[in-house]
Formats: structure tokens, C-alpha cells, sequence
């Protein structure tokens, strides 16, 4: 894990009509970098045929064939699950204008596999395409519960956030009160991979690290 911290915006403000008492806004913001502990990726399968029985009945000859293909590799390691099935008309269009007419039917299967083997990615792409797959892509890598990452950014952040906080209630010759508010946001960024296309080889995959930014900002007193 990395940490990096970063105080992004400040503010005082003294006494008016409708504010009694003198406070400092900040803004702090955190940054932690974890290794990730799951993998996403896409799988789709396309088939097409003169009519939309035709064209199903492929897909699932072929779905069936990448399906049982991936679940050897993945093991108990990983999960598959159906994320989209569509079968649509494609039409053809006179030259000249006029009504268009279905000149037949695609049938689209889209599949999610998660697994937390990370060693595996490049193993599961080439599988699924020599299995049969039309396409294989969307590699996410991200952390199974981004909860104590996620803490760990919001702390950073806070931290941050007070820092600024003192210095700047000590720059207006005074010192850092009660804090009055304090809110908060925070999102995980997960690494993304593109893939060109798998090879006749094991197609080489890096992880990378997942980042979590959290924003905090708070508001204390400023007592004089």
C-alpha cells in the first residue's frame, strides 16, 4: 500500500452580521494505492444467422463450448455470470430507397468472468478466444471490500485537512477551535487494461494498483 496526501484548497473568514464567530474552511484530499485483489473481464460471443432460431441455437453451441472452457480454468477461483442476450433483425436497404428488409439476425451473449487467481488473466483471455469467443475485453482490477482502503484515504485526507487547518489559524495569529463540520467523498479508481487481441502465446497482463481518493472538508473555529 502507498499513501499519498494533498491539500487542495483553503479559506478564512472573519466575523460578519451573520456568522458571530470567525472559522477556517478547508479542503484536504487522500490518496492510497492498494494492490488489487480481483479481476473483471468481458467475454462476448456473436453469432449470426439467416433466421433468429438459427442464429440463437449457434450462440449457444458456441456459448456452451467457451463457458465449459473457461470454468476449467478458472477453477474455484472465479465466477461467470450472463451480463447481456440480445438477438436483433439486420436490415438491408435498397439502393434506390424504399422499405428495408431483414436480410437476418445477430445473436449477442455477453459474459462476466470475476476471479481473485490475478495470475491468470492472460490464461483466461486466450482461452476464451480459442474456445470461440468473438471478443474478450473490459480487464478491471480492483480490491474485493475497498472498505479499509477507502478508511485509510478519509484518515489521510483529514489529516491533511487539519494540517492546513492550524497553519492557517496560525498564520492569523490565533489557534484552531472546535471543528464544526466536517464531509466527505471518497471513490475507487480501478485499473482498466486494453486488450488489442490475444496471441498465440500467453498474453502478458500487468496489474497495476488500484487507487482510492477520498475529499474531505472541514470547517473549525478560529479563536482570536
Amino acid at each position: 500500500m502507498r499513501l499519498a496526501g494533498l491539500l487542495v484548497a483553503a479559506a478564512l473568514a472573519l466575523p460578519s452580521a451573520a456568522q458571530t464567530k470567525p472559522f477556517v474552511r478547508v479542503t484536504g484530499e487522500g490518496l492510497v494505492s492498494y494492490k488489487p485483489d480481483q479481476m473483471k473481464l468481458t467475454v462476448s460471443l456473436v453469432t449470426i444467422g439467416d433466421t433468429a432460431q438459427q442464429a440463437a441455437d449457434d450462440n449457444a453451441t458456441k456459448s456452451t463450448t467457451v463457458i465449459n472452457a473457461l470454468q476449467k480454468v478458472l477453477g474455484s477461483n472465479g465466477d461467470l455470470h450472463t451480463l447481456g442476450y440480445s438477438v436483433t433483425p439486420n436490415y438491408r436497404y435498397p439502393s434506390g430507397g424504399g422499405q428495408p428488409s431483414i436480410a437476418g439476425y445477430t445473436c449477442t451473449n455477453t459474459i462476466e468472468v470475476t476471479t481473485t487467481d490475478l495470475s491468470s488473466p492472460g490464461r483466461i483471455i486466450d482461452t476464451a478466444v480459442s474456445a470461440g469467443a468473438s471478443t474478450a475485453g473490459g480487464l478491471t482490477f480492483q480490491l474485493k471490500d475497498p472498505q479499509p482502503a477507502r478508511a485509510a484515504a478519509l484518515k489521510l485526507a483529514t489529516q491533511q485537512a487539519l494540517a492546513s487547518a492550524d497553519a492557517m489559524a496560525s498564520g492569523a495569529k490565533g489557534r484552531l477551535g472546535a471543528v464544526m463540520s466536517v464531509s466527505e467523498s471518497a471513490a475507487a479508481v480501478p485499473v482498466t487494461t486494453n486488450l488489442a487481441g490475444a496471441a498465440a502465446t500467453t498474453t502478458p497482463i500487468e496489474t497495476g494498483m488500484v487507487q482510492i481518493r477520498a475529499t474531505v472538508i472541514l470547517q473549525a473555529e478560529l479563536v482570536q
